[in-house]
């Protein structure tokens, strides 16, 4: 049994009993809605001590919705924003009923231009934001499965709706939803590609910008949360929580693991000019970070205008149970944390021993949560700090292999040290190779297609004059900004995706792959398609027929990965004598058959990586004791004097030769990584 909740709507045998926190509150009233919206009655919550209020009402159930209303102390200048005509969703409902509207009426203020002044907004916000509705427990625990080993894990990072919405297995009834997850099509595709790791982007209830609204779009991401517990509704039917964990089950039962994506670094109300919705109006002061000395300023350490407060014990309470219902009883096996660096941020800033990233680590309830990082926001840029048990992002591998692979120069030992599993940044504090999650793309960002297709960002659609979005990409067209028939320059984008993912299976650590990567998905140049839940921003899936043999290239990089443990070590390779054998675990070589030495690293641009496991190890089964990664960065042949005493065959080749046997010397082809296993 995971530990009970410090607050929320708990179904008893007469009744509900009620809980909320507001510090700051005169007084707490719980408003009782009917099915169709109306207020039917209020009850005044009894305070308990410490912030919380409550109450118990006999007589109703799962079904009813509710909302409070805080009355206190309302002096923005101050950070006081307790206001009564605004009906505040409970943070802790697990299910919503009726939509948030951009609304005059979803703002606890009115500005005076003229007098510089703020002045309090008296009209009634419950029609137009969305109210909590009680829920009853479910019946029994989630499914389970023996979690594998971490570096076992290849990731597949996809958008329930964007994954879901064009994809030809499906139905009507199934697209753009949790259960569209679950359905055989979709299952049938994972398993035959050969992931085994699905991790949701958010699927915590969240808004749309007003700037999105203004213009017509739609949020397609959900990174711009309100309910840490609700799931959005527009990714289920009438009742979401039992949607989702039937899809977790599914997944489970399919052999998938499943992390989720969770935004605890902001929330969807935004800065001091934004809407209130719940945490400003319940206690703003207790759940956000606000500037001590003007506390009416915000801390925007997320970059969207508010920043929730992890020294605050009411956010980490929220945290914590937030974490332990996703985990305990909706069932996924762990969570990617947005902008983590802020779950560390204290008042002097990031604190690896902070009690909230501490809790994380080790609370029981948590035992067998995957957590993964995301290192780095607008303000922290933490990578390699963040203590065991963490897994991180390393955007150090992506910049360093699209730089590689654009033919920058001086890269080499960069790339070295990233395929190695990143040692310099996680081995120190005992973490291993699976401590980094490499990838070359993700949700933020190109498509793999787009990487090599675009020299500039496209993110017109959006609306914001082309200046959001990443700047800097490493990213190439080849000589043809997007779209082109050139058979050359769409050879040479083929060969340059295959490099990169090829990279990625072949290195140590945990590989991560984008949805439709595999299947040559783009949007159109567009590096930041948050604002598109449109075809831009949905997996388009004719890749599957117009180039099926790119998918099954992936498809045999994944499986090269799961039949050879070489590419997987969940300890460190340093160069010592492998048992049984004339081979160092690992060992680096200059085409010349020569150990690389420094001015190698420095002006080279090809090297051939030596994996040699111990001789005679049952793990290692029927797979190679000894591969050689070769990486061939120049645009011509160079030829590798492959290390003496044994045969070469070749298993894989990005320059789509055929397996087979080969000799010393071994002629790789320009812009190409092949994989041999020697015998």
């Amino acid at each position: 049994m995971i530990r009970p909740p410090a607050r929320g709507a708990f179904v008893e045998p007469d009744g509900v009993r009620f809980r909320v926190y507001s510090g700051c509150a005169e007084r707490v009233d719980l408003c009782l809605h009917a099915p169709d919206g109306p207020e039917q009655s209020r009850v005044r919550l009894e305070p308990l001590g410490d912030g919380d209020w409550e109450a118990f009402l006999p007589g109703i159930g799962p079904g009813q919705r509710y909302g409070f209303r805080v009355h206190g102390p309302w002096d923005p200048s101050k950070g006081l924003r307790c206001n009564p005509a605004k009906f505040l969703l409970d943070p802790y409902a697990r299910r919503l009923a009726g939509g948030f509207h951009w609304s005059a009426a979803v703002f606890d203020y009115t500005l005076e231009l003229a007098e510089q002044r703020w002045r309090q907004d008296e009209r009634d916000s419950a029609p137009v934001v969305p109210h909590g509705v009680v829920t009853a427990p479910p019946t029994r625990a989630p499914h389970r499965s023996e979690l594998r080993a971490w570096t076992e894990c290849v990731v597949y990072e996809t958008n329930v709706r964007g994954f879901t919405m064009r994809h030809p297995g499906l139905g009507e009834e199934d697209r753009g939803r949790l259960k569209g997850l679950s359905n055989g099509a979709i299952l049938d595709y994972l398993k035959a590609l050969g992931v085994n790791t699905v991790e949701l982007m958010p699927a915590h209830a969240w808004i749309d910008e007003r700037h999105l609204a203004e213009r017509g779009l739609r949020n397609a991401w959900g990174y711009n949360t309100i309910g840490f517990f609700a799931v959005e509704p527009r990714l289920a039917g009438p009742a979401p929580e039992n949607e989702f964990r039937a899809m977790v089950e599914a997944l489970h039962e399919a052999g998938f693991e499943v992390l989720l994506d969770v935004v605890y670094n902001h929330t969807g109300e935004g800065d001091a000019l934004g809407p209130t919705v719940n945490f400003r109006g319940l206690d703003n002061a207790a759940y956000y970070r606000l500037d001590p000395d003007e506390p009416g300023t915000y801390i925007n350490a997320s970059g969207t205008g508010n920043t929730l407060d992890a020294d605050s014990p009411v956010v980490r309470d929220l945290v914590m149970d937030s974490l332990r219902y996703w985990h305990g009883v909706m069932g996924v096996d762990g969570f990617r944390f947005d902008i983590a660096p802020v779950l560390g941020l204290g008042a002097g800033g990031f604190e690896t021993d902070h009690p909230l990233l501490e809790a994380i680590a080790t609370d029981p309830d948590l035992g067998d949560a995957r957590r993964v990082a995301e290192p780095w926001g607008p303000v922290n840029y933490d990578l390699g700090r963040f203590p065991p048990p963490w897994k991180e992002w390393n955007d150090r591998f992506r910049d360093t292999a699209r730089r590689f692979w654009n033919g920058e120069p001086g890269r080499l030992a960069e790339l070295a040290r990233r395929i190695h599993g990143s040692a310099d940044l996680f081995d120190a504090n005992g973490r291993g190779p699976g401590a980094s999650v490499h990838f070359v793309t993700a949700h933020d960002g190109f498509t793999l297609a787009d990487l090599v297709s675009y020299a500039k960002r496209h993110n017109e659609a959006n609306g914001e004059g082309n200046r959001d979005g990443h700047r800097h990409n490493h990213s190439v067209n080849h000589g043809v900004e997007g779209p082109t028939d050139r058979r050359s320059v769409l050879a040479l984008r083929r060969r340059h995706r295959m490099n990169l993912l090829a990279t990625v299976f072949f290195s140590q650590g945990v590989p991560m792959l984008l949805a439709g990567d595999e299947i040559g998905n783009s949007q159109g140049g567009n590096n930041n398609a948050y604002a598109q839940d449109n075809e831009t921003g949905w997996v388009d899936w004719s890749g599957l027929e117009d180039d099926p043999a790119f998918l099954e290239e992936v498809r045999t990089l994944i499986r090269l990965r799961r039949e050879h443990p070489l590419l997987r070590q969940p300890h460190y390779l340093h160069g010592h004598w492998a048992e049984g054998t004339d081979d160092r675990d690992i060992d680096w070589y200059h085409p010349e058959g020569r150990p690389m030495a420094g001015a190698d690293w420095e002006q080279g641009m090809a090297v051939l990586k030596l994996l040699t496991g111990p001789a005679g190890a049952e793990d290692y089964g029927d797979s190679a004791h000894r591969l050689a990664v070769v990486i061939n960065g120049h645009n011509g042949e160079v030829a590798f004097r492959l290390p003496e005493g044994r045969d070469w065959a070749r298993l894989y080749g990005t320059d789509g030769a055929a397996p087979g046997a080969v000799e010393s010397p071994f002629r790789a082809s320009a812009w190409s990584v092949t994989l041999l296993a020697g015998a």
